[in-house]
């Protein structure tokens, strides 16, 4: 019916009511999925129809909103045997977990301020007390030598023998500062610039070409310290990289993918990588297809746009990227020895300098011409307390990360066991063999190196979703029912998916044409 006062012809009206209904206005998704928090249940499970009732939404708005709703309260999505889709939160919403992560994060950044200040501690000890300390005891050997030589009236049983055993062990020292640390060093201008390594070492070596040092980057002084005490530091974790490779394996799976799918390239477990979907159906315009025999397939069509002719290449699975525990030290050999010896040196330096009772008052009258009479009325703190409590602080920090290698080796051969698994269970899954316990158990052994513990194998194939079959044999054997119809829907998805979805339109306009 056409408005009194409207000048409008009746057939524009009916094209603007028309463009109405075929462009409806979509609510955005955490509204929807507020105005269905607030009216239902959050025990009960929900169909879209449910929450289009209990709310008065449009079933797009309700179906929207119940997806966004598993992604923040990590729900679960249930299918019936006649192809309806139930949405489950057993979790209500209410989200338990962000408490443990807020303790986490809380802990982790504790922690994370805690190594800040001790890296810094042990970078200063670097500079000022490792290597300065080193220099100093050397120094000091030299002028109790000198002054033991230059006043025979001051030579005592506790001090160190003679000048020639002080000399050597300078000589050695000091050679061993200049040629390890020094920045004019000819190994050190070496080492940077190895193009120049032949010409620069004819000068020094007489004509012979020094040895050149392993490929790769140098590593600095204080980070070679930094590995031996803390390990070498973990490479930083791409947030996205899990995402990224779904999209990766959506585009190749020509817009279809299924949780199998999503578990192979993340090694995610089930719990995790189901709510991951939904947020995924949110950001990337998905949905949900289920098949007769309640198969359940998630379908990106948009996904598939591309302006390239490659062809799209799945991602390799999660157990082929497994990544080495990381090595105690990360240096060479050599490298730990000399650090170890270093904080060595200064340890015994400070109990010697206790020993001998070296205050620095009585070390600033080694070279007095008028002999100083000497008493021991103190305790050596700069010159024995400090170096003894640093030095063997430094020393407890490897032995407490060697103690603890074994448990996180032990951690990680249990990861790359269950990947194996998760091979085993997906790979026959899709290539429609028979899963028994034999199977499972000799993948966990080969991964791991040793036998699961009791009811690990169990545990694990149940959380995949996995039953228990008796054969007529007696012999026992695992099924995955929602794997096995979701793996036949996927592929009859595929299957249908025409490369249309793929193809771009004709390019009408450019910028880059005049």
């Amino acid at each position: 019916m056409r408005r009194l006062g409207s000048t409008a012809a009746p057939e524009v009206l009916s094209l603007q009511v028309v463009e109405r209904i075929h462009s409806p206005t979509f609510m955005d998704p955490a509204k929807a999925g507020d105005a269905i928090r607030t009216r239902v249940d959050a025990r009960a499970p929900l169909t879209v129809a449910d929450a289009a009732t209990k709310t008065g939404l449009p079933l797009r708005d309700a179906e929207n909103g119940l997806n966004w709703l598993s992604k923040e309260y990590r729900g679960q999505l249930r299918v019936t045997n006649e192809g309806q889709i139930v949405h489950r939160f057993p979790y209500g919403f209410s989200k338990p977990w962000e408490r443990a992560a807020a303790r986490q994060r809380v802990v982790a950044t504790i922690g994370r301020g805690l190594l800040a200040t001790v890296r810094f501690v042990v970078r200063a000890w670097v500079a000022i007390v490792l290597v300065g300390y080193a220099a100093l005891f050397v120094a000091l050997i030299l002028a109790l030598t000198f002054a033991r030589q230059n006043n025979d009236s001051r030579r005592s049983n506790d001090g160190l023998p003679g000048g020639a055993m002080a000399y050597a062990l300078l000589r050695v020292v000091g050679d061993a500062l200049f040629w390890t640390f020094h920045p004019w060093s000819p190994f050190s201008v070496v080492s940077a610039y190895p193009a120049y390594g032949p010409a620069y070492g004819a000068r020094f070596d007489y004509g012979r070409p020094p040895a050149r040092r392993a490929a790769g980057p140098r590593v600095p002084l204080y980070e070679r310290v930094n590995r031996f005490f803390f390990g070498p530091h973990p490479a930083p974790s791409d947030p996205l990289e899990d995402e990224r490779r779904i999209v990766a394996a959506i585009r190749a799976g020509k817009g279809r993918i299924g949780l199998a799918d999503v578990m192979r390239v993340t090694g995610l477990p089930r719990e995790q990588a189901d709510p991951l979907m939904a947020k995924l159906m949110l950001d990337y315009d998905g949905d949900v297809a289920v098949s007769d025999d309640g198969g359940l397939v998630y379908r990106f069509p948009e996904v598939r746009k591309t302006a390239s002719d490659a062809r799209e290449v799945e991602p390799s699975p999660a157990w082929s990227r497994i990544k080495p525990v990381a090595p105690l030290t990360g240096n060479s050999l050599g490298a730990n020895v000399a650090i170890a010896g270093l904080n060595a040196f200064n340890f015994f330096m400070g109990l010697w300098a206790i020993q001998n009772g070296l205050t620095l008052e009585r070390v600033s009258h080694l070279f007095d011409r008028v002999p100083y009479p000497i008493v021991a009325d103190g305790t050596p703190i700069v010159l024995g307390i400090i170096p003894i409590v640093f030095s063997a602080l430094l020393f407890v920090l490897p032995v407490v990360r060697a103690l603890a290698r074994p448990a996180r080796l032990r951690k990680a051969a249990e990861e790359k066991a269950r990947l194996a698994v998760l091979r085993v269970v997906l790979d026959r899954v899709r290539a429609k063999e028979p899963i028994n316990d034999r199977s499972v158990v000799e993948a966990w052994r080969t991964a791991s190196g040793r036998a699961p513990p009791p009811k690990r194998i169990d545990r694990e194939l149940v959380a995949l979703g996995g039953d228990v079959e008796i054969q007529s044999d007696g012999q026992t054997r695992w099924r995955f029912p929602d794997l096995e119809t979701e793996a036949a829907a996927v592929a009859a998805e595929r299957e249908a998916a025409g490369d249309d979805e793929a193809r771009l339109g004709r390019v009408v306009f450019a910028t880059d044409e005049r």
